[in-house]
């Protein structure tokens, strides 16, 4: 069924508002994949945080001009998925990468980030990204770690006095 200018353009104007503030997106080509997988496909992206969107290449060409993903326009052929990570710049990456590892119907093609076009490697990368919790959870472990060999610093002689008196003790009632 054709759209009318009305749904075109609030189609585009949704993509270009998502578009503008993501921070990165992935396009993959979806050929041969059923109704079923792709709703199950958009469960998973509801959940991940990841707006997921069809769109005819046209309409996609309009609305990421004048994004940061602009760059991505060139390959707009065929069939494809468009993926924008609204919250963690990995999660579009990690969705279709997990959701092509068991369905060979999705193929990812494109990958930009901040501007610049990757090529297909570059989803490997981007997929292992650590998440928000997962890189503040680094961080606080690599600022809690000079301050505990610190502390264990600042405790050796204690204890090794303490276990030093223990044995001189053992050693007198073993005398005795």
């Amino acid at each position: 069924m054709a759209l009318s200018l009305t749904e075109k353009q609030q189609i585009v104007s949704a993509v270009a508002a998502v578009a503008r503030d993501a921070h990165s997106a992935v396009a993959a080509e979806y050929r041969g994949l059923s109704v079923e997988v792709l709703t199950e496909l958009r469960a998973r992206a509801r959940n991940e945080q990841v707006y997921l969107r069809v769109v005819k290449n046209t309409l996609a060409h309009r609305a990421v001009a004048g994004t940061a993903f602009e760059c991505m326009q060139p390959g707009f052929t065929g069939p494809l998925i468009l993926a924008f990570s609204r919250e963690d710049p990995g999660a579009a990456a990690r969705l279709v990468k997990d959701f092509a590892r068991q369905h060979d119907g999705l193929k990812p093609k494109l990958v930009a980030v901040g501007g610049q076009l990757m090529d297909e490697s570059a989803l490997e990368r981007l997929a292992s990204l650590p998440t928000r919790e997962q890189a503040l959870s680094q961080m606080l472990a690599v600022m809690q770690a000079p301050l505990a060999k610190l502390l264990g610093v600042l405790a050796a002689p204690h204890a090794k006095l303490v276990r030093t008196l223990a044995a001189f003790k053992d050693q007198k009632q073993a005398a005795d």
